[in-house]
């Protein structure tokens, strides 16, 4: 026989296969909605929203609602005429809400992409490759801010999906290597109410985000 028969496996290749916490590797909580959206345009709600809400902060005030309006007028939306106007103000309210203005302002940037190896205790090496739907950074502190159009949004952070609380505290350790003595935040924008939820410390530390590079 061959010698390579009675010789151990390879090792797998380090890092392993991209660690993407922006994509679900279980399924996402329910959506309910008094609109009655079927399982096809939960998702294709969500996919709107986000866009709008990365859109919109460019566009003056008083003009958000008709660009709003004329974005879901498209057809490649798909959005049906009854629903756009609710739409459309549910996104408008959650960027002219005057508490959320750090999150929309000058120091916020919309859709960043974020790539890093990430080690855990034992050594081993993970690529994290996502995308941060607001990034804030602020001279003492850096925001990550993920908008979520769950509909009913959860009331408690302890009801929030696991999957959303990984995916935070992947990009909470991942970003502590980058901005240093800065304090990393982790928050979910829940477009429902709309309402700003934090994730605090212990929670992502119990789901992977270890402050230490």
């Amino acid at each position: 026989p061959p010698a390579w028969l009675r010789e151990p496996a390879p090792a797998l290749p380090d890092p392993p296969r991209p660690l993407t916490p922006s994509q679900p590797s279980e399924p996402e909580p329910a959506a309910l909605s008094p609109l009655g959206e079927d399982e096809g345009w939960r998702y294709q709600r969500g996919r709107v929203v986000h866009h709008l809400l990365e859109m919109l902060p460019q566009v003056a005030p008083k003009q958000r609602m008709k660009a709003a309006l004329d974005y879901l007028a498209r057809p490649s939306t798909d959005v049906a005429p009854a629903q756009r106007e609710a739409l459309a103000r549910e996104v408008v309210a959650v960027i002219d809400r005057p508490d959320f203005a750090a999150i929309f302002g000058p120091d916020s940037r919309a859709e960043v992409p974020v790539v890093a190896t990430l080690r855990s205790e034992d050594g081993r090496a993970q690529v994290l490759s996502g995308q941060i739907d607001r990034l804030v950074v602020l001279p003492d502190e850096v925001w990550v801010v993920d908008f979520k159009s769950n509909r009913p949004a959860p009331m408690l952070a302890t009801h929030v999906s696991q999957q959303y609380l990984r995916q935070l505290a992947a990009y909470r350790r991942a970003l502590t290597t980058l901005y240093g003595t800065r304090e990393i935040r982790c928050f979910l924008l829940w477009t429902d109410g709309p309402r700003l939820m934090e994730i605090d410390k212990v929670m992502l530390n119990a789901h992977g985000s270890n402050p230490s590079p």
